[in-house]
């Protein structure tokens, strides 16, 4: 028995964790890059909770450059034993979108989501239907968009083995019969460190490196060129954690675009986020921005 016992220990140990969906592949570095800043806007988002579940998130920005306020209004309700969950929005362009999600029900690491939009001031509507598939060693994807003209289909997939990703991407325009997107990407991730390259329509070549060189700080690097083009961009990001309520972001590319994010958390639930980026090439003739963003939970 205690050696029946370790085998079953030594095989549950040995499975392969699902691998991400082929729009999270390369994540952590696009989080070092993207989360922590906020240029050009001044932003506020409330999220509440009642008493009965249902989950809101209210959230308005300013652009300081064109002083547009865009605001919007979303609810949640999780119906856990079904494997339910409703999600409705709103914004101030007047758009209404209803989303229902129905997760490991009909079959196990199988999601369903349907999706409708709709806008009363130009009558548009859409819709989409998406299907997911996650189990070890493989992810799947399948999402069609509704279209007067004819539906497009979104197909993706994502296979890991010992730390490798590979990930194909496509889409199908059913009205044009024709591919309007063709994509792949390769990588490696370890608790640690994580690679990514990718191809885009053959034309658009892109990579990026994740690391957590310790507790408190996290680099990356992203790269990319394309086809036709003699400048390849690259950009460097950095996190660090001061403590356990505040952390500092930074960022830098070859056009000499420095983003500097500081957040940091004045209390449980309000956390408040100021971030700047500097124009290298003509720090004198002004034009920065300066971002402001505050976040509350309760």
């Amino acid at each position: 028995h205690i050696t029946h016992g370790y085998f079953y220990i030594m095989l549950y140990n040995c499975k392969m964790a699902v691998p991400p969906s082929y729009g999270d592949l390369g994540k952590s570095a696009r989080d070092i890059f993207n989360k922590g800043y906020g240029f050009g806007l001044v932003k506020l988002e409330v999220k509440t909770k009642s008493a009965t579940g249902v989950e809101f998130t209210t959230s308005g920005s300013s652009n300081t450059d064109t002083n547009k306020v865009i605001g919007s209004l979303e609810t949640k309700y999780k119906w856990a034993e079904y494997g339910l969950t409703f999600t409705e929005k709103w914004n101030t362009d007047n758009t209404l979108g209803t989303e229902i999600t129905i997760e490991d029900q009909i079959a196990k690491g199988l999601k369903l989501t349907f999706d409708t939009t709709f806008s009363p001031n130009t009558g548009k509507k859409s819709g989409k239907v998406k299907t997911a598939y996650k189990r070890e060693y493989v992810n799947l994807g399948c999402d069609v968009d509704f279209d007067f003209a004819g539906p497009a289909i979104h197909g993706a997939a994502v296979v890991g083995y010992e730390g490798w990703l590979a990930g194909y991407q496509m889409t199908f325009d059913t009205a044009k019969s024709k591919m309007t997107q063709n994509n792949f990407a390769v990588g490696y991730k370890t608790g640690d460190f994580q690679l990514h390259t990718n191809v885009n329509d053959g034309s658009e070549f892109g990579g990026s490196i994740y690391q957590k060189v310790s507790d408190k700080l996290e680099t990356a690097v992203n790269l990319a060129w394309t086809a036709g083009s003699n400048s390849t961009r690259f950009g460097i990001a950095a996190k660090y954690k001061l403590d356990s309520t505040a952390s500092i972001s930074a960022k830098v590319n070859n056009s000499s675009l420095i983003g500097v994010g500081y957040t940091q958390t004045l209390r449980p639930g309000v956390k408040l986020t100021l971030s700047t980026l500097v124009d290298g090439k003509s720090i004198n003739a002004g034009g920065h921005k300066l971002g402001l963003g505050l976040e509350l939970e309760a």
